[in-house]
């Protein structure tokens, strides 16, 4: 698969799939005659982990790390795992926090709602004129 064709399927740009090659986020992939990247569906599998790992806010510096573990094989499971775990932790809290977010714009949804319908009904209590405008009752 062609670069063009991972930075479609994952919606990375080309420039980010280079940058994370650079740094080793993702493996030096396999290439063509010509110099181009060829990738694998396991490639892009890996890009895929990478990015959602960058999307929960997990440093450059710790997937680096994970993927430097990840290639020495089944030995490192234990402190890969390890970052998992604390990546899941500091994941947890950004949730919570966001929970908390949510729960007060829901407050003031409510709270203008409740104004809206109060001033709706405020409306609803005025008297309408029973005689045309510019007329006096008598």
């Amino acid at each position: 698969m062609k670069i063009q064709d991972v930075a479609a399927r994952t919606k990375l740009s080309i420039h980010t799939l280079r940058y994370y090659e650079g740094l080793g986020l993702i493996v030096p992939v396999a290439r063509a005659g010509n110099g181009h990247r060829i990738y694998s569906e396991y490639d892009v599998e890996r890009i895929v982990f990478v990015s959602r790992l960058r999307a929960m806010g997990m440093p450059i510096t710790t997937i680096q790390r994970y993927m430097q573990l990840a290639q020495q094989g089944d030995a490192t499971v234990t402190e890969r795992l390890q970052i998992l775990e604390r990546h899941e932790v500091v994941v947890m809290q950004h949730l919570q926090e966001f929970q908390n977010h949510l729960a007060l714009i829901r407050r003031k949804i409510a709270h203008y709602r409740e104004l809206f319908h109060a001033n709706l009904m405020a409306e609803d209590d005025v008297e309408e004129p029973t005689a045309p405008i510019g007329t006096v009752e008598t």
